[in-house]
């Protein structure tokens, strides 16, 4: 039972990671209508700035908001010079774009910091917290994660649902031709999507680098497992992000903890592929009629 508690516990707070990279990933898909597979490096790139800062001196929550801010302008800067000039095109191209993004990211990063192993502080302690006299598998770091992640997908939630803004970012996505009827700078308002976007990416990145090996291709598996998260909960909805990320962590938790870590990312092509066959458009997605 202790077992499968700790296991239980350590899958919310990694589920939550992944919701964290999946709001990233619905951000920029109800902005754009693109699905951002640089996201992961985008957030590995602010978080090696973040890294940087900390080695001069500075404390960790300037560095922490360093990051954020870098994954603003990072965001707003790639929306305008890489994608924006394939928008109108066809959507493989912007998927050719953002996997170029990719490899640049992660060979620059290399480059200026190298590819060895190396540890990056945690915002709290990572110990275990006692209940009781029993030591449980969740740490105040977690509880902070839990905290960044559900504050990130509330906020999230309110710019679509209460704003003007949100909806017309919605409107821009899906019908930029009568949003522009209506008024609406359609090119600003997707600069803003992917900037938001790489700011909940560079949020992730802060919260795995201290639970994982930091090297320039450590989100990597993440974006695979927060791809799987947004398409289980529906790649336009950000309540969906967030539970599909909770239930992702949790079964490769699961899957990790009695079946073996090396079992994972099987696990998680297995939850995919389960999801595409049953219901491809996710759980909060209504699916759309098309005709034919």
């Amino acid at each position: 039972m202790r077992l499968f508690v700790n296991i239980t516990l350590g899958g919310v707070a990694e589920g939550l990671i992944f919701s964290s990279v999946a709001l990233g990933l619905v951000l920029i898909f109800r902005a754009t209508n693109i699905i951002n597979f640089a996201q992961g490096a985008m957030a590995m790139l602010t978080t090696f700035i973040a890294f940087s800062v900390l080695g001069k001196g500075v404390g960790y929550w300037p560095a922490f908001l360093v990051a954020l801010a870098c994954g603003l302008l990072l965001g707003g800067v790639v929306q305008l010079t890489l994608v924006r000039p394939v928008q109108n095109k066809p959507p493989l191209n912007a998927v050719i774009v953002t996997f170029g993004l990719l490899i640049f990211l992660e060979g620059i990063a290399g480059a200026i910091w190298g590819n060895t192993n190396r540890g990056f502080p945690a915002a709290f302690s990572q110990k275990g917290l006692v209940v009781g006299k029993t030591a449980v598998a969740f740490s105040h770091f977690d509880i902070f994660i839990v905290v960044a992640v559900l504050a990130l997908s509330i906020l999230v939630g309110v710019l679509f649902r209460f704003t003007t803004v949100g909806l017309r970012m919605r409107a821009a996505a899906f019908a930029p031709e009568a949003a522009r009827l209506l008024g609406v700078r359609v090119g600003r308002l997707l600069t803003l999507g992917w900037a938001l976007a790489a700011v909940a990416g560079a949020l992730a990145g802060l919260l795995v680098a201290p639970t994982s090996v930091f090297s320039p291709g450590y989100m990597d598996l993440i974006l695979v497992y927060a791809f799987t998260a947004a398409v289980l909960g529906g790649l336009d909805s950000p309540l969906g992000a967030l539970v599909g990320g909770v239930i992702t962590g949790l079964a490769l938790a699961y899957v990790g903890g009695y079946l073996g870590g090396s079992l994972q990312p099987i696990g998680a092509l297995v939850l995919l592929i389960v999801v595409l066959m049953i219901r491809p458009e996710g759980i909060f997605s209504q699916p759309t009629a098309r005709r034919v």
